[in-house]
């Protein structure tokens, strides 16, 4: 009985009705998600359709969200079961060698999706002309930075992700004698004034003093961000230096000292460090005769690595990204009246996969014409012969 119900679900997953009721359900979340782009982002929408294994919705009227219909990564996995089911059914023959590598080359695209959805970092590296940055940032995610700028020359870097400030607590800054105690975490709110009269702030040392925190809903559109904040009390040897407020939306660090060395909190896009520098030499925004239209942008930086003893410049422009140590960078923006570049920065192991399977689906293309026109001139050379 059990094997008897394995054969069928195995003879549903590989049928040519579930391929074309998958790449239904596909073309759906591609509108799906492109609608959504305007009140989620384009983040949100795609994390939301494209790269869930289910697509969640959040209705008022309900505390808790209900699922709406398949995410396209539960799509895309049956969808190469199936495709995989279907190679193996063809004949091993070289008559169905080009149609093997379609099938083939269609497996290797969902499986580079799949890599890139679960592996990809998106970020990105903001350089003003003449300045050097040895860092990336994420577009969304937060930090907040404890510094040691005791030394005037290099300064000490700790951080703290944003996703351990929500879980509250006492966090341990490994290498330093400094705990943080979390207060209270936001992750989105309004600050301002704190006016006459008011309950004083949670804050009891540096600028936190004085300002009001107001928490607010999170924001997903690609021209907002949320302005993270957190009240935190930092203790070192027994004693504790009150309590700060760090936010996204203040811009000047706050300092500390203890036993002679000096530290300074900031809350901060999460940096990600790089073996490796860019200065930024000169910025290019060219537009076409008499309109405002960017015709192309383009940056040149100067490479300096280390590590590899090399120094070189390198030209970044529209359409020709530079690809370096596993990352691409991309000419995506620009600012403060041409004098800002802003590189989008892409890490993704499995970026040669969409080009392996282009040429697979290609090549067997050709091969299974190729074929089929040879079987075609024999049969009409037998029927002459005839």
């Amino acid at each position: 009985m059990i094997k008897t119900y394995a054969l069928r679900t195995w003879t549903f997953l590989k049928s040519l009705r579930l391929t074309i009721v998958l790449l239904s359900l596909l073309m759906a979340l591609v509108v799906l998600c492109t609608l959504a782009q305007v009140e989620m982002g384009t983040a949100g929408a795609v994390n939301a359709y494209m790269r869930s294994f289910i697509v969640w919705r959040q209705f008022a009227a309900l505390p808790f969200p209900i699922p709406i219909f398949p995410g396209a990564a539960l799509v895309g996995l049956f969808l190469t079961i199936n495709l995989a089911g279907r190679t193996l059914e063809l004949q091993r023959t070289w008559a169905k060698a080009g149609l093997w590598l379609v099938h083939v080359g269609l497996v290797v695209l969902f499986a580079g999706e799949f890599v890139a959805g679960m592996m990809q970092v998106d970020t990105n590296l903001s350089i003003e002309v003449g300045q050097t940055v040895n860092y990336v940032q994420s577009y969304k995610n937060t930090e907040l930075a404890v510094i040691d700028v005791t030394d005037p020359t290099w300064d000490e870097v700790y951080s703290v992700p944003d996703t351990a400030l929500a879980k509250g607590g006492a966090i341990a800054i490994q290498g330093t004698p400094i705990t943080l105690n979390v207060k209270r975490y936001f992750a989105n709110a309004e600050l301002s004034n704190l006016p006459p009269g008011a309950p004083p702030s949670l804050a009891t040392a540096g600028v936190g003093t004085g300002v009001a925190v107001v928490e607010r809903p999170l924001v997903s559109a690609d021209n907002e961000m949320n302005q993270a904040s957190v009240f935190v009390e930092p203790v070192a040897s027994g004693h504790s230096y009150g309590v700060w407020l760090a936010s996204v939306a203040m811009g000047a660090p706050q300092a500390f000292t203890h036993e002679g060395r000096t530290y300074t909190l900031a809350m901060r896009l999460r940096r990600q460090y790089l073996p490796y520098a860019f200065t930024l030499k000169q910025f290019r925004h060219d537009v076409y005769p008499g309109t405002d239209i960017p015709k192309n942008f383009s940056s040149l930086v100067q490479v300096v690595n280390p590590s590899r003893s090399e120094s070189r410049e390198v030209l970044i422009y529209m359409n020709q990204p530079l690809r370096y140590e596993g990352k691409t960078f991309y000419q995506a923006s620009f600012g403060k009246n041409d004098t800002l570049s802003i590189l989008s920065v892409v890490e993704n192991p499995g970026w040669l996969l969409p080009y392996v399977s282009c040429v697979l689906v290609a090549l067997g293309l050709l091969v299974h014409f190729a074929i089929v026109l040879r079987r075609s001139l024999k049969r009409r050379q037998g029927q002459k012969g005839a």
